[in-house]
């Protein structure tokens, strides 16, 4: 970013090295005087082409720079600041500067010449509005608005208002004669231009917080205005249906809206469609104002800006920065971001290998989006909020207090950090900065009633015990000083307040009416309870200076008591004086820079100080003479260090000595009439002022009486000329006074002639006005008439119209209604058909489905049949079996097989019976099922069969063997393997015994628990069979070994 100093030059380039393109700052322009002192800029304005701008600094110069040509050039030097600038459209090379003077002035820039000088204002003008023709300019300060006419420089009109309510902006409209006026009550009324008829008032929002409007905006086309105020709210209006279009709520850092401006776009016809949104902490943040993006910001916390320009073209931002130095941004280099094209899509390929698999490939697609703003056609209110970009930091969401706020823009926090940091005020600005903190009301009417009054009886003489050499310092001091005793009589009695007054008198000396407010605001806060005792001095003033030291250097106060010092005359002299008798001028300013940014009791703590800096030199004294000499008579001290040192008092010094304790804060005069001062004892100042009056009148009375002794002896004299002059004018008198009456006479009867002929006249005016009044009443009433008789033949063809109407739409409805009628008879019809139709269809169904079920079952029961046949061949196999066990001599094992196998018979005999009364009492439908699921179980192979030792013979499982109709439900279902794998699971069987699935469900319980120990007996049954054939078939092996040896045995023997 290239800086140029600018400095003493009349004319240069503004920069030396061509910008870089994509940088948004093109340059910073600063102006240092001497000793490197940098000067403020404070007011920019573009022209109409917008490729040149106006800026004016502190020092009242004037430039203007040609960012098209790359120069700059000072066109003027005012001489003081600057409040307002303004070019003038109709004549390119004119412009107009408000100054801090109240007036306004047109330039050439091109001559350098005075053009015209307009006054009339009697505020500081905030603004310059011109019309788009060039004719007419408004110049708006806090108390009123003119209209003025460029072309004479006359002004044409003037806006006044109540006191109660300020104007914050007046200005007109583009493309139009239309002015807005905008007033501290947040109400905007539009007037017509050339007859100042008011046209319409806009409408605020009832509900809500309010926001005290200081901002305004409007597009080039003069169709949408925006308004702001103290809060992150923004009031959109569309100027030609007059409504409130919508609010847009900004970011929670913005606090206060500062200034707005409309961002111009060459496509956009004049409907602007991004704003500029200048706020408290220096940030200007553009939006989008129908979508409601934040596109773009510039300044930041630490390079803040204070104000912006805008140029009509769109091209160029100028900013003033908050170290008074001016930026020129580039709205392309903003905006290229934000108009970009948006980027292709881009394919990365990864891992690609030549041997790889293509399954491995990977592709990554990246695509970015830029937001673009777009048109919202929505009309209703609506409440958008802007979201704001991260980091946000708590400083951010504090409000600033209002006390803070000075009147003259200016921020008391960073008046204080400035004074702390240089020590004393800009000496150029000192006056300003010192009006805006005693906040001086400026009550010109009050102080002209004051000074209507005269000079003061007790400042008369006043040059001869002050003899000032100047004239006009002595007659300010006189005006002030009479203004004072005007305003409170006690100060027609201080002797003491010429002392107070005078160097305020001397820095104020071109203007007695601010000289006059700031020693009255200096006495009402600065000089609290000093007139209690009067004419004493302060007593209790001066104890709490002397508790102070005695808290702070005991020893100091020690020394000056047993000097015999009291606080009369270490600490009144600083008081009476403040202390211009004991520093110099630059010394003195800085002091009371300090003095007046700090609390009333900051006064006393400085002397304290004052007297704690010259410890040394006072402990040296010992005689009260030199005492009095020391503190009437400048001393060698650094006025910083004793600044240092109140200000170490003032945050050390205990709360119950503290003067602030006893001192009330600063109070600022009050507008329109300053306050009534009373705090004195009033009956010993009547009681002197009385005693002086006297005194005086006795005086002049004397010098009247000797005045009137010398007179008398010429009045003789001068008596007998007179007497004979007298008589000789007494005749001419007469001669004189006949010829008048005369005179009066003929001038009377010709009055009462033109009296009658008035009369006549005037009776037959009003002849003429009545017999007109009758026709015009007549014709009205005839008017009236016709009106009645057309809108009664009117509504009768309504009437006879919509009788009409509705015959027609009542045939249409019967008719409708009979259609309808038919329509539905017929459906009943053919409902009732297709009922017929479906109940005939489900009867066939049902009967068919029975037959078929029926058939079923009948299969099933012969298989059921063959089941019980195979069973019975399979108990007969192992009758066999047994029997030819028995033949092997194991009768009494059998025995034990056999019980178990009838009881285990017995078992199921009762278990089929009961399944049978289960059966008996269900329905056909589950018998059928049931059926089914038998058939179904028995098509598989049972598993459940047995080997003997060898591993030849295959036994059927005794579950089998018995009767099958067991398993006929499903309420036990039998837990082999063959058939809990025949049932699909999740097959939902009710119980063959039960009337309803809630019974179904607690049989079904019951009986499998029964089927279970049934089960479990079964298995331990078919365990015990397999031992037994196990021994059975060792025991027989056993026997045919042993038979085979007696055989073998028999035949050794035979042979």
């Amino acid at each position: 970013m290239e800086v140029t100093d600018i400095g003493n030059k009349e004319e240069g380039k503004i920069w030396h090295r061509k910008p870089t393109p994509g940088k948004s700052v093109l340059v910073t322009v600063v102006r240092t005087a001497q000793q490197a002192k940098t000067v403020r800029f404070l007011h920019v304005a573009f022209d109409t082409t917008g490729d040149s701008f106006l800026a004016g600094d502190h020092h009242g110069n004037i430039y203007v720079f040609d960012i098209s040509r790359n120069r700059f050039r000072l066109v003027q030097k005012t001489g003081q600041a600057c409040t307002s600038l303004a070019f003038s459209l109709r004549r390119t090379t004119e412009f107009l500067v408000a100054l801090a003077d109240y007036t306004i002035k047109c330039f050439d820039k091109d001559t350098k010449q005075l053009v015209s000088w307009m006054r009339g204002h009697e505020g500081a003008v905030s603004s310059i509005s011109v019309h788009s023709s060039g004719r007419y300019a408004i110049t708006t300060s806090s108390d009123t608005a003119q209209l003025w006419d460029l072309d004479t420089f006359q002004r044409k009109r003037k806006l006044n208002i109540r006191q109660s309510v300020g104007i914050q902006r007046v200005f007109f409209l583009p493309l139009s004669n239309t002015i807005l006026s905008c007033f501290s009550d947040d109400s905007i009324f539009a007037w017509e231009s050339d007859t100042l008829f008011c046209k319409y008032q806009l409408p605020v929002p009832d509900c809500g917080p309010r926001i005290f409007y200081k901002a305004f905006a409007v597009t080039r086309d003069g169709k949408s205005l925006t308004a702001g105020g103290r809060s992150n709210l923004l009031h959109l209006w569309c100027l030609d249906t007059k409504q409130l279009l919508r609010v847009i709520q900004m970011p929670t850092q913005v606090r206060t809206v500062r200034q707005l401006e409309f961002l111009p776009d060459s496509f956009d016809g004049g409907a602007s469609q991004t704003l500029g949104v200048l706020s408290q902490d220096g940030v200007m943040r553009f939006i989008h104002i129908h979508t409601c993006k934040l596109l773009f910001h510039v300044g930041s916390h630490d390079e803040s800006i204070t104000t912006v320009a805008v140029s009509p073209n769109g091209r160029h931002i100028v900013a003033i920065m908050d170290n008074g130095s001016v930026n020129i941004y580039s709205v392309q280099s903003l905006t290229q971001e934000l108009y970009k094209p948006p980027p292709s899509q881009v394919a990365v390929v990864s891992g690609g290998e030549a041997d790889q698999d293509f399954s491995n490939l990977k592709v990554k697609v990246r695509s970015e989006a830029v937001q673009r703003p777009t048109k919202s056609s929505g009309r209703r209110t609506q409440v958008k909020t802007l979201r704001p970009p991260a980091g946000t930091t708590a400083e951010d969401k504090e409000f600033l207090c209002e006390q803070n706020e000075l009147p003259a823009g200016l921020n008391k926090k960073r008046l204080v950090a400035l004074l702390k940091a240089f020590g004393e005020y800009p000496a150029k600005y000192r006056m300003f900065v010192w009006r805006s903190l005693l906040c001086l009301p400026e009550n010109h009417a009050a102080y002209s009633s004051l000074t209507d009054k005269g000079l003061h009886s007790a400042f008369l003489t006043l040059h001869e015990k002050y003899p000032i050499k100047s004239h006009k310092l002595l007659r300010g001091l006189q005006r002030v000083l009479s203004a004072l005793a005007h305003w409170a009589a006690i100060f027609g009695e201080v002797e003491y307040l010429p002392l107070v007054a005078f160097p305020f008198v001397k820095l104020f000396q071109n203007n007695p009416m601010l000289c006059f407010e700031v020693v009255a605001t200096v006495i009402v806060n600065w000089c609290q309870h000093w007139f209690e005792y009067f004419p004493n001095p302060p007593l209790n003033i001066l104890n709490m200076a002397e508790n102070v030291l005695a808290h702070h250097d005991k020893e100091l106060l020690q020394h000056l008591v047993d000097c015999g010092v009291t606080s009369q005359l270490f600490v009144w002299p600083l008081l009476e004086t403040f202390f211009s008798e004991v520093l110099t001028r630059d010394e003195w300013l800085k002091l009371f820079d300090n003095i007046f940014s700090n609390h009333p009791s900051f006064l006393l703590m400085a002397c304290v100080a004052y007297i704690i800096c010259c410890r040394e030199p006072l402990l040296l004294c010992s005689q009260k003479q030199d005492f009095e000499y020391f503190f009437h008579h400048r001393n060698n001290m650094d006025v910083g260090a004793m600044v240092k040192e109140a200000y170490r008092l003032m945050s050390s010094t205990p709360a119950d000595i503290h003067p602030r304790a006893m001192l009330s804060d600063f109070t600022p005069l009050t507008k329109g009439q300053y306050p009534v001062f009373n705090h004195y004892p009033e009956f010993i100042v009547e009681y002197q002022s009385r005693e002086k009056e006297k005194i005086r009148l006795q005086e002049m009375e004397y010098l009247r009486e000797r005045q009137e002794v010398s007179a008398m002896r010429a009045d003789f004299l001068r008596r007998q000329a007179e007497e004979e002059a007298f008589y000789a004018q007494q005749e001419l008198l007469q001669k004189a006074e006949e010829q008048r009456r005369n005179i009066l006479s003929q001038e009377e009867e010709r009055l009462t002639q033109q009296r009658a002929k008035l009369a006549a006249m005037k009776r037959e005016l009003k002849v003429k006005e009545l017999e007109l009044l009758d026709t015009t009443r007549r014709r009205f009433l005839k008017h009236q008439q016709d009106l009645r008789a057309s809108q009664i033949q009117r509504l009768d063809q309504e009437i006879s119209r919509k009788m009409t109407l509705y015959d027609q739409e009542t045939a249409a409805a019967v008719q409708d209604l009979e259609v309808r009628q038919m329509e539905m008879e017929v459906q009943r019809k053919q409902l009732e058909q297709r009922l017929l139709k479906e109940q005939e269809r489900a009867g066939r169904e049902d009967e068919g489905q029975v037959e078929r079920r029926t058939r079923q079952a009948e299969r099933e029961g012969e298989s059921c049949t063959e089941l019980l046949r195979n069973a019975e061949e399979d108990m007969q196999s192992r009758e066999e079996f047994l029997g030819g066990a028995r033949q092997l001599g194991l009768e009494s094992d059998w025995r034990e097989v056999r019980e178990r196998l009838q009881q285990a018979d017995r078992t199921r005999e009762g278990l089929t019976e009961t399944d049978t009364v289960g059966d008996v009492a269900g329905r056909k439908w589950d018998e059928v099922m049931t059926l089914r699921a038998l058939l179904q179980d028995h098509h598989q192979p049972c598993p459940s069969a047995f080997t003997d030792g060898e591993g030849q013979t295959r036994i059927r499982s005794p579950c089998l063997s018995r009767d099958p109709l067991r398993r006929h439900g499903a309420v036990t279902p039998v837990r082999t393997n063959s058939f809990t794998t025949a049932r699909p699971a999740g097959s939902q069987v009710l119980c063959l015994n039960s009337s309803s699935p809630s019974e179904s469900t607690s049989t079904n319980f019951s009986l499998d628990r029964g089927r279970a120990q049934l089960d479990s007996s079964e298995r331990e049954l078919l365990k015990e069979i397999r031992e037994l054939r196990q021994k059975l078939a060792a025991r027989a092996k056993e026997g045919s070994s042993a038979s085979s040896q007696s055989v073998h045995t028999l035949s050794s023997i035979s042979q």
